[in-house]
């Protein structure tokens, strides 16, 4: 390999990444102490990209809409969207569930729930008492636009853009230069977003150093089991599952996860889907989805869509009742993913979204003990990054899956961006706005983007 090769290499956010992963691992395996005090460093990168958050999810939500113009175009996505989500989800929930009765990894420890003690999961057992799903119901209006946005609600966001978008659809061509003048803005905060990936190595080395350090690999032998069967779930759930979906869609799975590559490994390091948001927002254009599906499913897909939270809600769920010696049935099994399929999408938006689901669920059914959480505390964080890349491919997959429903997947333009070939899709690195697809003849209700606009 020549010296231009190796600086190219090393240039490319990937490898930085990846080295920072490294470092970060063998820092807080061998220097704990120094280990634990570089927290700040990757809550410093992901709360960079939540200042823009808001924004561009509004921006692409209300310019991808307002550029159907139709409400009944628009409506028709959001179903289409909502029914896959709501089909992967369930099939998430009932995978896990196979998984963990089949694996059995609680069985035999042999827990008293009542010499638990739950101070250290008291933070979340209070969240999950205020997010029933009457709660996330009120919750999805805000009080008012401004606290939206300066709280980063996303949902509050997502229904205020929809109510701002269907209005500019009703005034027709008098708003088209504000709709332009937003999608312009648009591409400054993705101007922002590049900026801060330049720090995305550090934020990543220091996220997985203070989990190695604060946790210690030795926490992972003590719960092998466990941890291999959530990870082993997760991959069955992409590779069949969302396999499956890519074939029917004509895209190849390893192909895109090739492609975002770089998103996957920022979630490993991070433990959170937000911090590649506005990338994958990109990056799903870039690869022939048109905008006005991207910029709906992929936010929406965020709160409604979170196949790997409910593969590990699942597995945790019968996880602590093996652990704790509680006789579960085939129908109290069949109830808590029932359950499980409303708490997954009341605790969106939380910190700890998928601890806070799992509490509320446990509460709620009165059956398993809610003092067995304090079993996984120790290793939730590691378990996060399994079903935070598996919420990413998922959404991903989701956003790829509506727009082939609703032709608006340019197969060829896929293939090029997978390739590299395509001038009109460069590299991570230097992600810039999309060719409008020339070989695919979309709906006339979506028109293809405006030239020089992505």
């Amino acid at each position: 390999m020549n010296a231009h090769r190796i600086k190219e290499l090393a240039s490319t956010l990937y490898i930085q990444v990846l080295v920072g992963l490294t470092a970060g691992v063998l820092l807080g395996h061998f220097y704990p102490s120094i280990g634990v005090e570089l927290k700040p460093l990757g809550d410093l990168f992901i709360k960079m990209i939540r200042m823009v958050l808001a924004p561009i999810i509004f921006a692409s939500v209300v310019v991808g809409i307002a550029r159907m113009g139709s409400i009944k175009e628009t409506g028709r996505v959001g179903a289409k969207a909502m029914l896959y989500f709501e089909i992967c989800s369930t099939l998430a929930l009932a995978i896990g569930m196979l998984v963990v009765n089949i694996v059995k990894p609680g069985v035999g420890m042999n827990i008293d729930a009542a010499t638990l003690d739950t101070g250290a999961i008291k933070n979340y057992t209070t969240a999950a008492a205020h997010h029933t799903t009457a709660d996330f119901l009120m919750n999805i209006v805000p009080n008012t636009i401004v606290g939206a946005f300066a709280q980063g609600e996303m949902l509050q966001i997502i229904f205020f853009a929809l109510l701002f978008a269907f209005a500019l659809s009703r005034l027709g061509p008098r708003v088209t230069p504000l709709v332009d003048g937003l999608d312009m803005f648009l591409q400054g905060m993705f101007g922002v977003v590049r900026f801060v990936m330049v720090v995305a190595p550090i934020g990543a080395f220091g996220g997985i150093a203070f989990t190695i350090a604060k946790y210690g690999i030795g926490t992972l032998t003590s719960y092998a089991e466990l941890m291999a069967a959530v990870y082993a779930t997760c991959a069955l759930f992409v590779v069949l599952v969302l396999g499956t979906v890519m074939r029917v869609c004509g895209v190849p799975l390893w192909g895109f996860l090739k492609y975002i590559k770089d998103e996957l490994l920022i979630v490993l390091g991070t433990a959170s889907t937000e911090a590649v948001l506005p990338q994958m927002l990109q990056k799903m254009e870039a690869m022939g989805c048109q905008k006005q599906v991207v910029g709906l499913v992929l936010p929406t897909g965020y709160t409604f869509n979170a196949d790997g939270t409910a593969i590990y809600l699942t597995m945790a769920a019968i996880f602590i009742a093996q652990a704790t010696n509680v006789d579960m049935s085939l129908w109290d099994q069949l109830v808590i993913l029932g359950v499980m399929l409303l708490t997954s999408k009341g605790s969106a938006g939380v910190a700890g979204a998928g601890f806070v689901a799992l509490a509320a669920t446990l509460a709620s059914m009165h059956k398993i003990p809610v003092s067995g959480l304090v079993l996984l505390v120790g290793i939730d964080r590691f378990l996060n990054e399994a079903r935070a890349i598996t919420n990413l491919i998922g959404n991903g997959v989701a956003t790829i899956a509506v727009a082939k429903w609703e032709g608006a997947l340019d197969l060829e333009q896929a293939k090029r961006a997978f390739s590299g070939s395509s001038a009109g899709l460069p590299a991570v690195d230097n992600i810039t706005a999309p060719v409008p697809p020339a070989c695919v003849e979309p709906r006339q209700a979506i028109p293809a983007p405006a030239p020089g606009l992505s």
